[in-house]
């Protein structure tokens, strides 16, 4: 099947929408073609809302089996539509785009450095995971240098020694460094992935695609 697609003929999807095991949060305005190739490449039911009155979902919610992080400017609309399919926590601190500073699956979460302490100490609570402050690459904004799932985690191809190591550390699955979208290190932008399949932004090549399969586990 084809694994790459666009939101609107834009290869950024990872901005667009977030993927949180079984379901996948998406705007409104996420084009038909776009609907289909999330439900084929991961099999995941779609959830349908803006945040904050955005499309930009994919920045602004982080989440896993469990919940969903998101906005503290999230409207009791948009809440509503979250809370059908999970338990929604909100992130009132300033620093509140969840999707670009967290990096989470089922066991782990990772945060950007400057998040304050007691926040990553209550989204470990609430996810019910591990949480650690680091940055990939020197990149801060994690969710956007990275993606985990529960079966590996692929993260910005600047990523030190150190960094690695700390996240293999806490992650205890494979790890491994990567791009999207013709050589793009901020791969949580154009890559959407849980343990069924993923889907890329349609400018990832070939290449970008096997390491992506082969981090997660998706080679025959």
């Amino acid at each position: 099947m084809e694994r790459t697609t666009t939101f609107a003929g834009d290869p950024n999807i990872g901005v667009f929408a977030r993927v949180a095991g079984d379901i996948a949060v998406i705007p409104p305005d996420a084009p038909e073609e776009f609907r289909a190739a999330v439900r084929e490449g991961l099999g995941a039911e779609l959830v349908v809302t803006t945040i904050q009155g955005s499309s930009i979902v994919g920045s602004l919610v982080a989440g896993n089996s469990r919940g969903l992080v998101v906005s503290g400017l999230a409207t009791d609309a948009e809440l509503a539509v979250l809370e059908k399919h999970r338990k929604v926590m909100l992130l009132s601190d300033t620093m509140n785009a969840a999707g670009n500073v967290i990096m989470v699956n089922d066991t782990f979460a990772v945060v950007h450095p400057d998040l304050p302490e007691k926040i990553a100490e209550e989204i470990g609570a609430f996810l019910g995971v591990e949480v650690i402050p680091l940055t990939f690459g020197g990149v801060r904004t994690v969710g956007m240098a990275g993606v985990a799932t529960n079966k590996g985690v692929i993260i910005h191809p600047r990523a030190t020694a150190q960094e690695i190591a700390r996240l293999e550390e806490i992650a205890k699955i494979p790890v491994g460094t990567g791009t999207i979208n013709m050589g793009s290190g901020l791969v949580g932008t154009g890559l959407l992935v849980n343990d069924t399949g993923y889907m890329a932004g349609n400018a990832t090549s070939g290449f970008e695609l096997g390491r992506v399969e082969d981090v997660f586990g998706f080679l025959e």
